[in-house]
């Protein structure tokens, strides 16, 4: 089960000039932004482990997306 709602990825895509969007296409989407939120948190982590850190940062996630 997903933890964001489909509805928000539906109004994102339709904001970014999507007039229509499928559920199958909203669903890959959801998939899809899920998948890459979890992987710049991985990232950005690990960031701020390195910097000594537990709690994650604006820069933490910036450079991290950088590098993605």
């Amino acid at each position: 089960m997903a933890d964001l709602p489909i509805a928000a990825i539906v109004r994102i895509a339709k904001k970014s000039g999507a007039e229509r969007v499928g559920h199958d296409a909203a669903t890959v989407l959801l998939e899809k932004t899920e998948a890459y939120i979890a992987q710049l948190t991985r990232e950005a982590n690990k960031l701020a482990m390195h910097a000594g850190r537990k709690t994650l940062k604006e820069e933490d996630v910036e450079l991290a997306a950088m590098s993605a």
